[in-house]
C-alpha cells in the first residue's frame, strides 16, 4: 500500500531496528517502547485488521509470536512477563491501519503500562449472555 508506514518499513524505504525478519513477518522495535524491548509484529502482506486474515495468513503469522516473544524475553533477565495486543479499528486504539501485534515486555506491575478491564456481569443476566452467545453463533452458518 502506497501510504502505508508499516509497508514501507517493509520494504526498506524507512528504517528501523528489525530484531526478526523471515517471507510473512517482519518484527521491529516500536519507537514509542512502552517498555523496553516492545516490539511489533507486522505481516509482510498488507492487511488492514484481524478481520482481513484469512486462514492461511493467521496460522503463518500467529505461529511466529512465542519464537518473536521467548527471544524478546531471553534479551534481558529483569523481563518478569509480556502482554500481547492487537488493536482493531480506531475505536480499539489502532492507529496504523496495517495490522500488528505489539509484545510488551513487563518488568514489574510498576512499569508505566496498564490495561484494565471493567467487570460488567452485573449488567447480565442468563438471558442476555444467551443473546449474545447466540448472535455470535449466528454468524458461523453451517
Amino acid at each position: 500500500m502506497e501510504d502505508c508506514i508499516f509497508c514501507k518499513i517493509i520494504n526498506g524505504e524507512i528504517p528501523s531496528y528489525t530484531v526478526y525478519e523471515d517471507d510473512v513477518v517482519k518484527a521491529f522495535l516500536d519507537i514509542s517502547q512502552n517498555t523496553p524491548g516492545h516490539t511489533l509484529v507486522v505481516p509482510k502482506k498488507h492487511v488492514q485488521d484481524i478481520f482481513e486474515y484469512d486462514s492461511d495468513l493467521a496460522a503463518a503469522v500467529f505461529s511466529r509470536l512465542p519464537k518473536i516473544a521467548r527471544a524478546i524475553r531471553d534479551s534481558n533477565p529483569d523481563i518478569k512477563g509480556m502482554n500481547i495486543l492487537n488493536n482493531n479499528g480506531a475505536v480499539a486504539y489502532q492507529s496504523v491501519f496495517h495490522s500488528h501485534i505489539h509484545l510488551i515486555p513487563r518488568y514489574s506491575d510498576q512499569d508505566d503500562f496498564g490495561i484494565t478491564f471493567s467487570d460488567n456481569s452485573s449488567q447480565y443476566d442468563e438471558q442476555k449472555y444467551q443473546a449474545v452467545q447466540q448472535a455470535i453463533i449466528d454468524q458461523f452458518g453451517d
